[in-house]
């Protein structure tokens, strides 16, 4: 069990753990252990599951925790953040302007999303996934090992198409890994583009040879009919 927060505390505990989950790489247990929330608490905001509606609050901008706490946590997944302390409680805001806030009507969506760039785009790494989709890096390899609670009723979805993220985005992610990973992006695209056209073609011309080349008489015997009768 998590153990209580001080008076100096989180004014929002879950409205904390939210916005962690959607503008940091914190692991669950980081995240939870700062929050006061439970691991698997943390998991189920980050999947939606509960606290729809919840919008996040960004403890930086409410003097909860120094922004240099937040930096060692990221880099390292064994830091605990420690609380900032001060006297007076911090004020209340509607929402967060972080750098990438998901509509909770869209969380659901985000392990498709995830799967679709784990298949079709091997290269991109964890942390680009984490910024373009607002997920964490738990989450990514629960889908990558087939171990998430939800796996079954998980298919991929381009993240664009669900609004996830720009088709701008996506394509600066993918040449961006493409290119740490010493490939051209640009042959990449014209080899895609070559495989797509060719196989266009192939399926035209099994419908062609499926249609009997568009001649339905093509091969057929007149001469029978042709016989002048007396």
């Amino acid at each position: 069990m998590a153990a209580q927060l001080e008076p100096t505390g989180l004014l929002m505990p879950k409205a904390t753990a939210v916005w962690l989950i959607d503008n940091t790489v914190l692991t669950f247990q980081q995240i939870g252990d700062f929050a006061g929330l439970h691991e698997v608490e943390i998991q189920a905001l980050a999947d939606g599951d509960v606290g729809r509606g919840i919008v996040g609050r960004d403890p930086v901008l409410n003097s909860e925790v120094e922004k240099s706490e937040l930096e060692k946590a990221e880099a390292d997944p064994a830091y605990r953040m420690k609380h900032k302390k001060r006297k007076d409680l911090p004020g209340l805001r509607t929402r967060s302007k972080g750098p990438k806030y998901t509509p909770v009507s869209k969380r659901g969506d985000k392990p498709d999303a995830i799967a679709w760039i784990l298949k079709n785009h091997p290269d991109v790494k964890d942390a680009q996934i984490v910024k373009l989709i607002g997920t964490t890096k738990p989450t990514i390899n629960a889908i990558r090992e087939r171990s998430h609670a939800n796996m079954a009723n998980i298919r991929p979805r381009h993240p664009a198409d669900l609004g996830l993220c720009s088709y701008m985005e996506l394509n600066d992610a993918i040449n961006k890994a493409l290119r740490a990973a010493g490939k051209d992006p640009d042959a990449i695209r014209a080899q895609q583009e070559a495989e797509a056209a060719e196989a266009a073609q192939r399926a035209e011309d099994e419908t062609d040879q499926s249609s009997g080349g568009g001649n339905a008489f093509q091969g057929f015997d007149f001469s029978n009919f042709l016989k002048s009768g007396s």
